[in-house]
């Protein structure tokens, strides 16, 4: 899977998360989210996880930074396209 392709799977679930579309970048962080706090993100890596089929661990998801971080990483982790 390419950074592209999970840019564009995460977009239905940040919807899902926020209850609204998220326009989703790569440079996007929590603080330009509106009500973005540690609950969704929470939120936010279940959904993750369970969309992709990947486990991701406290270290990385406290590397995470952005959205095209979020991408990259599972990118790194889940290889094949799941639809």
């Amino acid at each position: 899977m390419t950074e592209e392709a999970a840019l564009a799977e995460l977009a239905p679930l940040f919807e899902e998360v926020f209850g609204e579309p998220v326009p989703l970048t790569p440079a996007l962080t929590a603080e330009d989210v509106e009500g973005w706090d540690s609950t969704r993100m929470i939120e936010l890596i279940i959904a993750v996880e369970a969309r992709f089929r990947i486990k991701l661990t406290t270290r990385e998801v406290d590397g995470l930074s952005s959205v095209g971080d979020l991408a990259a990483l599972i990118a790194r982790k889940a290889p094949e396209t799941r639809k």
